[in-house]
């Protein structure tokens, strides 16, 4: 019974494969029912049950032949450079799909006592010639955009040029010709920062903020430098520019309490309400715990100090000497140290507040140490703003 469940379970899966591949040959998705006969077919191909395959892998190749023919032949005769890719890739479809049906010949077909057709073609030469005016095209419309002075244009000559040199590699001075389209297509921008404020800006912020090379931001049009090569003509600046300091006073704010808690001191005998001493049922006196309590009294000291630095970050195009667009940007540093002295039996504390008493004065951090201390918050936001507004969009 079971293997009779299995059989049937096998004929319902074959006869629902059979359908889909039966669709896509209707619907003109030839490739993609080849694809679903040949993996049919890779197993088991002359059972009796792949029959059906063999004869939708030979209609459906015969008519994607013949479509892709007819599409090559319209597009020789438009003879528009660009169809020349459309030629040379429909050139390869034929050719791969000629050698993945190979491996599975002969394909017998019972019913007519005959191998199925497949008529295969050499294009060995069509591949060549249609390649080598693909490769002509890009070379010349790489150089007619390398002319131009849009930087845009580069980038599609980078493009087409390195799909060449995939294509046909060392092809005349290709390799040259992409070092000079990636050069000429990226977006080289100065940054610097700019002090608005009546305080020095910490020289380390400076150089930390300007930093870019532990931001990651340099993707393959974008260059971003703090430091300006004579040889490079600059498209773009960011500038941060430092609007306004803050720094509070520093404070240490003082506060005295007082603790209790109850803790175990020993054993007593248990009385009841009038006095008298309570016995279990063998006659012992019920011994309890006895508690006492015990207090501590607090003095916390608070050190704080506060640092709020706000700034603008500016796009400028160096071109057209415009401001591009402006991003508000703030950070906050707060300096707190707590510590705390005590008087009377430091157990009447929490567990957590104790260290508190290890801890003694420390020195307030200078007002040049507080503005350098905002500056991984303000690298943080800088990062932000740029990866989510790029200069050309």
């Amino acid at each position: 019974m079971k293997k009779i469940y299995i059989l049937a379970i096998s004929i319902l899966l074959l006869s629902c494969g059979v359908r889909e591949t039966q669709n896509l040959v209707s619907t003109g998705n030839y490739d993609a029912a080849i694809d679903k006969a040949i993996d049919n077919l890779s197993t088991r191909k002359d059972a009796k049950g792949k029959q059906d395959y063999i004869y939708l892998l030979e209609e459906s190749f015969a008519k994607a032949k013949d479509r892709d023919e007819n599409n090559i032949k319209l597009w020789v005769k438009e003879n528009s450079p660009a169809s020349f890719e459309k030629i040379y890739t429909t050139y390869l479809q034929l050719h791969s799909r000629q050698e993945r049906i190979k491996p599975l010949l002969p394909l017998k077909l019972i019913n007519e006592n005959r191998n199925a057709i497949f008529p295969f073609q050499d294009y060995s030469e069509q591949l060549i010639s249609s390649k080598n005016a693909l490769s002509k095209y890009l070379y010349d419309n790489a150089l007619k955009l390398l002319s131009s002075k849009n930087k845009l244009d580069f980038r599609q000559a980078y493009d087409d040029l390195k799909y060449l040199d995939n294509l046909q590699p060392n092809y005349k001075n290709v390799r040259q010709l992409i070092d000079e389209a990636q050069f000429k297509g990226t977006d080289f921008v100065h940054v610097y920062t700019a002090n608005e404020t009546q305080m020095m800006i910490p020289q380390n912020l400076n150089k930390d903020l300007l930093d870019f090379s532990t931001f990651g931001l340099n993707d393959k049009w974008t260059e971003y430098h703090n430091n300006k090569r004579k040889e490079i003509q600059y498209d773009f600046a960011l500038v941060v520019k430092f609007r306004e300091i803050k720094i509070s006073p520093e404070q240490v704010k003082e506060k005295q309490f007082i603790k209790e808690k109850q803790i175990k001191d020993g054993t007593q005998v248990l009385l009841n309400a009038q006095g008298q001493i309570v016995k279990d049922s063998l006659g012992k006196p019920i011994m309890v715990d006895k508690f006492k309590t015990i207090s501590v009294s607090i003095y916390e000291f608070n050190q704080y100090k506060q640092c709020q630095v706000t700034a603008k970050v500016e796009y400028l195009d160096l071109k057209t000497k415009q401001l591009i667009d402006a991003y508000p940007i703030s950070s906050e540093f707060i300096f707190e140290h707590r510590y705390a002295t005590f008087n009377g039996d430091k157990q009447a504390c929490d567990a957590d507040y104790l260290p508190y008493f290890d801890k003694r004065v420390v020195p307030f951090p200078t007002n040049e140490q507080m503005v350098y201390d905002t500056g991984e918050d303000l690298k943080a936001k800088l990062k932000s703003i740029i990866t989510n507004n790029r200069f050309r969009r």
